[in-house]
């Protein structure tokens, strides 16, 4: 039974996975309806580092909530809203499952990424950190895990610090150490897997020079949990933040993953229904975990699709997504290796994910996805939410293409004669 709000559900085990068919992405491509769409060109998606496309699986069941129990949760004791809790429950078991987080509890919902890192700044971050700390992050952050701590840092007095990046678009772990030497640091924040390199970061390493300097460790997942397994236990993490649109699911909906002792001591981050006790005029008590941090009507449908998702990439097995993606990163950059004047960023195939980014000579990379957009190819252009990054590397944006479990060769080459044509246009 879960209880919030004075309710009482039951709340069904999560079932077994189904056995896996053997990955072939061809067949996987046939169940997302996007791509069976009529259009005068077939649409080449090669933008799923932004958001990835969703399964009939999930679309389906967003649609059986709204279409046979759609009701507010935790609140109405009628049939209807206790399936409708039921299932929105069931959903934040099914993603805890998937990260390895030891107990629901520990998994919030929130809109995004973005919201789970605020949700840390504000909440962890205004009751922990003082004027003269400080918080270590990267060179190769998202907007949405430096603009929060920036926040933080002009108001409080503290002192953001950076582990850089090398010329190979690696992180240099050398300057770690040095960093959390004088005990001030208080967090450190890094990317699993970057968004415009394709960089995989040592994420365990990092934690455990962290925690030996008396801090905790963020992790942006945003680009890892959807490709890849990912064990916030193995990890060693504090703290993960990740969404569902990138996952196969619908948008509006995220996680924040965080070890229980922390979220217990952290005070709400929203204040209003659903996250409350007892509300008095004078004051109020606080909702038990997860509900303490969920304050509102939830996006309920769209928990229900991030469930789903999960489901249908458990289907898969994410060690063959990210084999996929890996393979299709290798073979994209030999492939580019075709194109004159192109200069890949980042480091070599076999330390990155699925991501691709680039620059075709003096071509604008708007221009560049301009042209690849009228062959059918979508690319995404532009400084991907990473403008210090692209700074550090000399340019001022990026085109980039990128991957999931629905690419397919094809696609490749399709980018590929786009981009010879791009050259041949702004040549002329």
């Amino acid at each position: 039974m879960t209880r919030a709000s004075g309710v009482s559900v039951a709340i069904p085990e999560v079932r077994p996975a189904a056995p896996r068919a053997p990955f072939d992405p061809e067949v996987v491509r046939r169940q997302f309806p996007i791509f069976r769409a009529a259009r005068p060109k077939p649409l080449h998606y090669l933008d799923s580092a932004a958001t990835s496309q969703k399964p009939d699986a999930v679309l389906a069941a967003m649609d059986r909530y709204y279409s046979t129990c759609n009701a507010n949760i935790h609140r109405g004791i009628y049939g209807i809203a206790e399936e409708a809790t039921a299932a929105y429950e069931d959903a934040r078991r099914r993603v805890a499952r998937f990260v390895n987080a030891a107990s629901p509890r520990e998994l919030i919902f929130t809109r995004n990424s973005t919201e789970a890192i605020n949700l840390v700044a504000y909440a962890w971050g205004r009751s922990q950190i003082k004027a003269g700390d400080a918080i270590v992050l990267t060179e190769m952050e998202h907007h949405s895990n430096l603009v929060p701590w920036q926040i933080l840092a002009q108001e409080r007095g503290v002192e953001l610090r950076f582990i850089p990046v090398t010329g190979g678009g690696e992180l240099d772990l050398a300057a770690l150490p040095g960093l959390l030497a004088d005990g001030r640091v208080k967090l450190v924040g890094v990317v699993h897997i970057s968004n415009v390199l394709g960089t995989v970061n040592p994420v365990a390493e990092i934690a455990r020079q962290a925690h030996a300097a008396q801090a905790l460790l963020l992790l942006d997942a945003s680009q890892s949990v959807p490709h890849c397994p990912v064990d916030v236990q193995a990890l060693g993490c504090d703290f993960m933040a990740f969404t569902g649109h990138k996952l196969l699911g619908p948008t509006g909906i995220g996680a924040l993953w965080a070890r229980r002792a922390l979220l217990e001591a952290m005070p709400p981050f929203l204040g209003g229904g659903e996250m409350i006790r007892e509300v008095k005029l004078a004051g109020s008590q606080w909702n038990e975990l997860p509900w303490k941090f969920e304050a509102g009507t939830m996006a309920i449908a769209e928990a229900v699709g991030f469930g789903a998702a999960i489901d249908y990439l458990e289907s898969l097995g994410m060690e063959h997504v990210f084999a996929h993606d890996k393979a299709l990163a290798a073979a994209t950059m030999e492939r580019l290796r075709e194109v004159p004047d192109l200069t890949i960023l980042g480091p070599p195939a076999a330390k990155r994910g699925g991501v691709v980014a680039f620059t075709l000579g003096t071509i604008h990379p708007h221009d560049v996805a301009t042209v690849l957009d009228d062959e059918g190819v979508a690319v995404r252009a532009g400084h991907h939410c990473a403008m210090p990054l692209h700074e550090k590397l000399g340019v001022p944006a990026s085109a980039r293409a990128s991957f999931h479990c629905y690419t397919v060769p094809a696609e490749i080459d399709a980018l590929v004669r786009g981009l010879h044509r791009a050259r041949k246009v702004f040549a002329s």
